[in-house]
């Protein structure tokens, strides 16, 4: 778990900064390829879709209009339940099913995160604060 974090603030300042495409990540391993686009943008169109969704969707015609309807903690409940198949698929290392749990573990992050008033501009931002900073330090400082 320690080494995710270094990681994902890195994986956010490349998103941020649209340069992750077709890289090499710090982690050794190629994530993108040349085709693929930048994290960063597929996580914007995702929040304009949801945020869409969110404002105008109805509970009949669209899934998120239907979890929000539910209220945060059912929104809430969904995204524990996506981040233990995340963790099911990780362990079994089929790397294809990760990819799929990941991605609806992002999907009803970025639900709740609308619902609730914030958006992927508030994690980065977030990320930029805490980069540089040790896990420890971090922890130490937020129980304080």
């Amino acid at each position: 778990m320690r080494h995710l974090l270094p990681i994902a603030r890195r994986a956010a300042l490349l998103c941020r900064d649209g340069a992750a495409n077709g890289r090499i990540m710090s982690s050794g391993t190629t994530s993108l390829t040349p085709d693929t686009p930048p994290i960063g943008a597929a996580l914007s169109r995702l929040e304009a879709t949801v945020r869409e969704r969110l404002d105008s969707g109805t509970a009949a015609s669209s899934y998120v209009a239907s979890l929000a309807a539910k209220g945060p903690a059912k929104i809430a409940q969904k995204l524990g339940e996506e981040a233990v198949e995340t963790v099911i698929a990780a362990l079994a290392e089929d790397r294809t099913a990760l990819a799929g749990e990941a991605t609806d573990l992002v999907f009803h992050l970025t639900v709740l995160l609308a619902e609730r008033g914030l958006g992927w501009d508030a994690i980065a931002a977030e990320l930029d604060r805490r980069d540089g900073v040790s896990g420890h330090a971090e922890k130490a400082a937020r129980q304080s």
